[in-house]
């Protein structure tokens, strides 16, 4: 299977709750334009506990190969924005298999698989998204992970948010992410190697984009964003921007997120 579709209503309820989530006023409507990227609260895919792993994600071997390896990130993606998303309609989307690509990395080997989604509503592609996720081996105690890469300090507006574990377990049940890297700790350190539960990618650029949405003073374009480093939950961060460019860093300093927005 290298292509699938699924169709589901923009309920307005389930955006409102993510409004809500992120300290937003909750004010969608049936017929509102939503956000850019609240297309992320729908369109769910559930299996039955059989057909999960271990990290709680559906088993590969579907739509993505399953090539052994274990642990899945979130690497990044791009978004073209064609007209809004309407809530209250029913919409299509339909993923593709795009790309598979398998690298040797300093700890082993990795595999970057590239995904698009296809949004059509109203019989129009509404949006079009491309998302990149890398699958690697099992963490080893010996793994050094890698040098953290400094963050830029020249931003003309900034925010600081701190993820607790609240947001956390609301921003997995709403888009419906079952990766207990977000919400088991004890998994999350001793069998991924993080050193806590890990702030969702998705949310990071969701944060950035609605950043990006206020900064222009009009509807997104294009977004391009790329993660950098993992954040830890409870961790604060600041969201940057400066002309076109969006950044999240870390309380050491560390870039977590890079992004462009058009």
């Amino acid at each position: 299977m290298t292509e699938q579709t699924i169709t589901d209503v923009m309920d307005p309820a389930r955006a409102c709750a993510m409004q809500a989530a992120l300290g937003m006023t909750p004010d969608i409507a049936y017929g509102s334009a939503l956000p850019p990227f609240f297309h992320h609260l729908y369109f769910w895919e559930p299996e039955p506990p059989a057909k999960l792993g271990r990290d709680g994600h559906p088993k590969l071997g579907g739509l993505i190969p399953d090539l052994g390896l274990s642990r899945r990130m979130w690497a990044g993606g791009r978004l073209t924005f064609l007209q809004p998303l309407v809530a209250g309609i029913k919409a299509d989307k339909t993923t593709t298999l795009d790309s598979v690509t398998q690298k040797d990395g300093a700890q082993g080997p990795l595999t970057f698989v590239r995904l698009r989604h296809d949004i059509r509503q109203r019989h129009a592609t509404v949006l079009t998204e491309w998302q990149d996720l890398v699958y690697r081996g099992e963490a080893q105690r010996d793994d050094a992970p890698p040098a953290p890469v400094s963050a830029r300090t020249d931003e003309d507006h900034s925010k600081v948010f701190t993820f607790d574990t609240t947001l956390l377990f609301r921003y997995s049940a709403l888009t419906f992410n079952g990766h207990r890297i977000h919400y088991d700790r004890p998994y999350a350190r001793r069998v991924e190697g993080y050193h806590g539960v890990v702030v969702h990618g998705p949310l990071l650029a969701q944060v950035l984009m609605l950043m990006a949405q206020d900064q222009l003073d009009k509807p997104l374009a294009t977004f391009d964003y790329r993660a950098t480093a993992p954040l830890i939950g409870g961790e604060a961060a600041t969201f940057c921007w400066k002309g076109d460019d969006a950044w999240v860093r870390g309380e050491d300093g560390r870039v977590c997120m890079t992004a462009k927005a058009g």
